[in-house]
Order: structure tokens, then sequence, then C-alpha cells
């Protein structure tokens, strides 16, 4: 057997066996409702952000990082110049040497962001999210054509950055919708397309479409958004173990690039929060520094619940979250891995005062771009985990 005929033959053996996708008759035809009118900057759909990136992507450079359990690629956009050379421990020594510096290596000081969306693939806010932080990196504008001059300024001072618009491509493509017309306060339809129904049509629902990871599809009347074609939510990964390609992906591109900080965004808020992260406790005061800035400015906007930072902005409300992907890539390579829960275009809550508020599309965007742009600011003022953390002199 030649050498060609050996890696090809090695590579199918060791390929993971991909539960087919099978298609969903029974997913009632009122949940698969669009909106009238979908605005045009609201890119989400696999094809929608392969083409973009194919097209409007000058200034970065787009690559195949992965692929999926289901066999389509996973896509990440770079700009600026990676970290140089290696350093001289894991991250794990690092620590236990008191040190940072030497997982990092000589090129320690860079400041480097990685932008992550799609883990669930019913999460359309922040994959739409990505796509238009994409064009104010290539043009300035968003694709309403509105400047955002502080992400420009603040992006401009970060060596490199790396965005991921969809991890889970597999989730994506089981839902056949650009967008989910808008259902008052009612969040069932969101909650089915992305954690699923059973075999009668109720939902699987939060938290309960944990308990089966992977999911048997044949079991459900529909799976969800949340795993891929095998059947496993990425955001509770066998992170240890037999990880996911997609998630292999993932801390692959992670452990070459080392980023500092990592945004990994997600749907489900009634307003827009970070999710207390379960991870190296140093990082703590960093997570919180984040936080305050971040809500401080969505609560200015008109973005929250309530008018008042001080009740908006507060860290100490929000709970630890449980061991997830955002603490394994903390473990992995050091990154401050933030899980921000957007709003969703689907369904409504009231503000404090008690008057009903809609996240409208523009709204939406806003605050995606909003957490970005406070995200690069952070990073670029305080200096990334060479600066975060304490250091043997």
């Amino acid at each position: 057997m030649n050498r060609h005929r050996r890696t090809v033959l090695g590579a199918l053996l060791a390929a993971p066996a991909l539960q087919s996708a099978p298609k969903f008759p029974n997913v009632p035809q009122d949940y698969l409702r669009e909106p009238d009118n979908i605005p045009p900057f609201w890119l989400s759909t696999v094809s929608e952000v392969e083409s973009f990136l194919k097209t409007r992507v000058r200034k970065g450079q787009v690559r195949r990082i992965g692929t999926s359990a289901g066999a389509r690629p996973v896509h990440a956009v770079f700009y600026g110049a990676p970290r140089s050379g290696r350093g001289t421990s894991t991250f794990s020594g690092s620590l236990g040497f008191g040190d940072v510096r030497a997982y990092l290596g000589p090129d320690h000081a860079k400041r480097v962001y990685l932008g992550l969306a799609g883990v669930h693939g019913g999460e359309f806010e922040g994959m739409m999210g990505m796509i238009n932080l994409l064009s104010v990196l290539e043009t300035g504008l968003d694709l309403r054509q509105r400047p955002w001059p502080a992400i420009t300024a603040a992006a401009a001072q970060i060596d490199r950055l790396i965005l991921i618009p969809i991890l889970n491509p597999d989730g994506r493509a089981r839902i056949p919708l650009r967008m989910i017309a808008h259902r008052g306060q009612d969040f069932t339809v969101h909650e089915y397309l992305n954690t699923g129904g059973k075999k009668d049509g109720s939902l699987i629902g939060w938290p309960q479409c944990k308990e089966n990871i992977p999911l048997d599809f044949s079991t459900v009347q529909f799976p969800g958004g949340y795993p891929n074609d095998a059947g496993v939510n990425i955001q509770h990964d066998d992170f240890l173990g037999k990880p996911q390609p997609e998630t292999r992906a993932l801390f692959d591109l992670c452990a070459a690039e080392r980023p500092d900080l990592t945004i990994n965004m997600h749907t489900g808020a009634n307003f827009m929060h970070p999710l207390r992260p379960f991870h190296e406790p140093a990082l703590t005061p960093w997570f919180e520094n984040y936080y305050r800035r971040l809500l401080t400015k969505l609560t200015q906007a008109g973005l929250q619940a309530s008018a008042d930072p001080a009740q908006t902005a507060d860290p100490a409300r929000e709970r630890m979250s449980a061991y997830n992907l955002d603490t394994a890539l903390n473990l992995h390579c050091g990154t401050l891995s933030i899980l921000i829960e957007s709003p969703s275009h689907n369904f409504s809550r009231a503000k404090q005062n008690g008057l009903p508020f809609s996240h409208s599309p523009d709204n939406l965007l806003d605050a995606q771009l909003i957490a970005h742009e406070q995200a690069l600011a952070f990073l670029a003022e305080t200096g990334g985990r060479a600066l975060w953390t304490a250091k043997r002199k």
C-alpha cells in the first residue's frame, strides 16, 4: 500500500463515526414561521456566513480550522500577527512556577482576542453580531452602514484578533430559518428550536437538555440546535476524554494562539449579561472589571431592565456557572473565557418599571457590538494575561 493510500485509510479510520443528520418532519409548522421583513444586516445561516467570508473579507485571513461531526467546515477569520515563539512550560506549569509568561512565551505582551459564536445552533444573535463585527473591522461600518469608531480604535490596539462566526454549523444547519417570528413574551418556540422537543412535541427544556449527552436523535421529535450531528452539546463536551471535532479544533487553535480574552456569545437572557465563569480564581477581578464596564454601557444605551447602573452593573448578582467550555478553555490555555447571554429576537420581557420591552433587531445588533467594543477596549487598556496576574521577579 503506498503512502497516499495509507494516509487516506488512516484518516478514515481515525474519523469519528458520524450520526446521519435526519429530517425532522414533525416539527410544528407554526414554529417555522419567519418574519415578513428580515433586516438585510441579519446574516446568520451557514450559507449566508460562508458567502460573507468568501466575498466580503479582504483585510482578514479566512481559514478552515476544523470540520464538524456532520462534515461541515468550521471557519475562523484572523487579523494581525500571532505570538511568535513558544513558552518554556505548559499553562499548568506556569501557574505552579508563578509566572504565566513561561507559558505565553517571548511575545507575552501581545494582546490576543478571540470572539466565538454559534456554539448553539439556534442562537442566531451572536452569529449575526459576529458578521457585523467583521464588517466593522473590514470597512469601519456595520451592515447598516453605521460607523463604530470605538471598535475601530480599540481593535487597532489589539495585536491579534480571531473570530469564529459559527462553531457548531451542524446545529445551525438543522434549523431551516433565517430568523424566527416574534412571539411576544412566549419563549416556547425559542426553547423548542434550541433544546429540542420530545416525541410528543413537549419541550425537552433547559437544563433537562443536558441530561443526555450525546442525545440519541431517534428518541426525540426534534433535537434542537444545541447538539452537533453526533448529538453532543459542545458547551458541555467530554473535554478531558474524547472531545468532538469542533471542540478539538477550538482547543488546537487556542493552544497555538494563546488568547488573553475569549468572548463566547450565546442567546437566552431577558437582557444581555455575562455569566460568571467557573475558572482560575486569579481572573475573577478581571471578569468583574469587564462585567461592570459592559453593563454600565448597556444601561446607558437603554438596553438593560433598569436605568440604574448601580443595579445592573453589580457583578455580585452573578452566581458561578457550572464547569463547561469556558472552564475548559481557561484551564487549557489560560484565556479569560466569558459567556455572554444575549436577549432573543423571538421573545420579549418587561423592564423593571413594568413596561414591556421588545428587543428589536437593531437593539440586538447594538448590544452585540457594544459587547465586543467593550471587550476590545478592556483588553487594550488592561494589557492581557501577562499583566493580569502576579509574576516572578
